[in-house]
């Protein structure tokens, strides 16, 4: 029980943790990312607004904020259009203030202009080299396929806008912001991959500090409960002694008869008591073997067929034959043998009981069913210890009220589970294995 807490405390904070980084690495990206993306609509925005002055006379060119002063009688550039002289502003605005003169010569762009049925009448690829017109002209066409004003293809960013005669589509080459990112990205999982490891070693390490005042805690109940065990049997012996050569002189008195179905009562309490302790160590059967479970199951079950006919209760039973457990066959008795008895308490006169073993989907499913009265009964506290959900009529039937949390400790101490289900008139206790 105190691995499996440890266990879960771990994975609570690794959980914690994991959360946190992921709001962390997430937000962080797509900040980067929005903010890619804006600046590139800025830059975009400035040079549509250069296109869309030229009123199509002019080819792609620098925006005006890019032209350089230029002295009266000087020839343009054979090669297009002069760049800007350095020292120059740069009036494409940025969203952490302005940008190096020389940011102007590392715009890589190309404009395509469609007509209103979608035809490419023109394109303009004086700024970049690495796209033919054709590829220009199959991106515009994609481009309205789409339908959106904006968006990335192929590495570019592209703007569109409506003019007189059609459409204009400007594509800004994108491919170093879009590989920032992507880097950005690889770099921030990488560094919380690495930082949630060394976390996760440190949460192993420290785990054991962080429940040591926890297991100090039932290390000091089980002590006491086995201790006042050992304690109680004495005086409860000598009191059952004394109370069985009462009844010697006095068979018919009430009181002595009382007397010793309370002995035996807290004779078998100490005993689950001390039980429940046991199988909250860490390995409560340390010899653990192979056996059949079809078998173990059959013993106990035999039995009970008589007893029910003696009752008056309808008995029935499904054992599978072949089924193989790992663990300790007086355990798994002792579990059905609990659930069985409490069938068999708390099911009516002339009630259903049924009994069923098999194995589904690869694992071992013991199921006991029993007819009851489910009013003020609540199923999840009935594996709660000394959980009784009708006090009087509980102790009419002898019962403690850990008689169920013992059969789920046992399953659960051989790697199991052990529920409770109500339907059909009554509750049925699942084991699986």
């Amino acid at each position: 029980m105190l691995k499996k807490m440890r266990w879960r405390f771990i994975a609570s904070a690794m959980a914690a943790i994991l959360a946190v980084v992921l709001v962390l690495v997430g937000g962080m990206n797509l900040w980067n990312s929005h903010l890619t993306t804006q600046r590139q609509d800025e830059i975009l925005s400035r040079l549509m607004e250069r296109e869309l002055a030229d009123d199509g006379e002019t080819a792609a060119r620098w925006p005006e904020s890019f032209a350089p002063e230029r002295a009266e009688g000087d020839e343009p550039s054979p090669r297009g259009p002069e760049k800007p002289e350095r020292g120059g502003e740069l009036a494409l605005p940025g969203l952490f203030g302005g940008h190096s003169p020389e940011f102007q010569y590392t715009l890589r762009y190309f404009v395509v202009r469609c007509d209103d049925t979608g035809a490419v009448t023109g394109t303009d690829r004086e700024f970049i080299a690495s796209v033919t017109t054709e590829e220009a002209a199959q991106w515009a066409g994609k481009v309205a396929e789409r339908g959106r004003t904006s968006g990335y293809l192929n590495g570019y960013r592209y703007l569109k806008r409506a003019t007189e005669d059609g459409w204009i589509i400007l594509f800004l080459n994108s491919e170093r912001e879009i590989q920032a990112t992507r880097t950005l990205l690889l770099v921030s999982l990488l560094v919380a991959l690495i930082g949630l490891l060394v976390v996760f070693g440190l949460v192993v390490v420290l785990s054991r500090r962080a429940i040591a005042p926890y297991v100090r805690n039932i290390e000091t109940q089980k002590r006491f409960i086995t201790d006042a065990g050992h304690e109680l049997k004495t005086p409860l012996t000598a009191i059952s002694a004394c109370a069985d050569v009462l009844a010697m002189d006095a068979p018919d008195s009430e009181w002595v008869a009382s007397i010793q179905t309370e002995c035996a009562r807290m004779s078998k309490l100490v005993s689950d008591l001390v039980t429940l302790s046991r199988l909250d160590e860490e390995r409560p059967f340390p010899e653990r073997a192979d056996f059949s479970l079809s078998e173990a199951v059959w013993e106990i079950a035999e039995p009970t067929q008589t007893l029910a006919k003696a009752r008056q209760r309808s008995y029935e039973q499904t054992i599978q034959d072949g089924i193989v457990l790992h663990g300790d066959k007086g355990a798994i008795q002792q579990m059905v043998s609990i659930l069985l008895d409490n069938a068999m308490k708390y099911s009516a006169e002339r009630g259903r009981i049924r009994l069923s073993l098999s194995r589904v989907k690869g694992r071992a499913q013991i199921q006991v069913f029993n007819t009851c009265d489910l009013s003020g009964v609540e199923i999840d506290r009935l594996f709660d210890r000394f959980y009784r959900p009708d006090a009087s009529r509980s102790s009419h039937t002898g019962g403690t009220g850990i008689g169920l949390s013992i059969a789920r400790s046992i399953a659960q101490a051989h790697g199991g589970s052990l529920t409770a289900q109500a339907g059909d008139g009554g509750i049925t206790f699942t084991a699986r294995f």
